[in-house]
């Protein structure tokens, strides 16, 4: 049990969040591309994002795993995209700042997306039931170039008025 559900009860509610927090995220990506600040989405964004790093962390914790790895790594960038956003209002170069860390925050929840597929869905399994065969090692070397690329034109074009007060 996990905050009163069951684990598979508990696991659908952080794939869900998760799903949510990749949705909002791809809409905020296109939005920093076209420097168009989405406030509302980008806190649903950020917030479910925390969400799904914080409920994997209630996951039951046996040893020092690459989930685990990513969790804590994903803890430190949303804390650098929240300080950056909402403490200093990307004011210089809090807006880089920003725009890497919210990227790398998708960035992740995509990787781990990729992940789960490939662990979850058969017709993936099958194609890299190891997780370092072609087939998943393409798919995340995909996901990872087109993130940077994303994140490249985010950061040149993303350039918005402060965020008030």
């Amino acid at each position: 049990m996990v905050l009163g559900l069951s684990i598979g009860a508990f696991t659908i509610l952080h794939v869900l969040i998760s799903l949510i927090a990749i949705a909002a995220g791809l809409v905020v990506l296109y939005g920093m591309i076209r420097s168009q600040r989405t406030a509302g989405l980008t806190a649903c964004f950020l917030a479910t994002t925390v969400a799904t790093t914080l409920t994997g962390f209630l996951f039951p914790i046996t040893a020092l795993t690459p989930a685990l790895i990513t969790g804590i790594f994903s803890s430190v960038v949303l804390a650098i995209a929240l300080a950056a956003l909402y403490g200093f209002k990307l004011a210089g170069q809090w807006r880089t700042f920003y725009v890497i860390a919210a990227v790398t925050s998708l960035y992740l929840n995509v990787f781990v997306l990729v992940v789960q597929s490939f662990l979850k869905v058969p017709s993936l399994n099958a194609l890299a039931p190891n997780g370092n065969e072609p087939p998943f090692v393409i798919a995340q070397g995909a996901v990872l170039l087109a993130f940077v690329a994303l994140g490249y034109l985010a950061v040149k074009r993303f350039r918005p008025a402060r965020v008030p007060a």
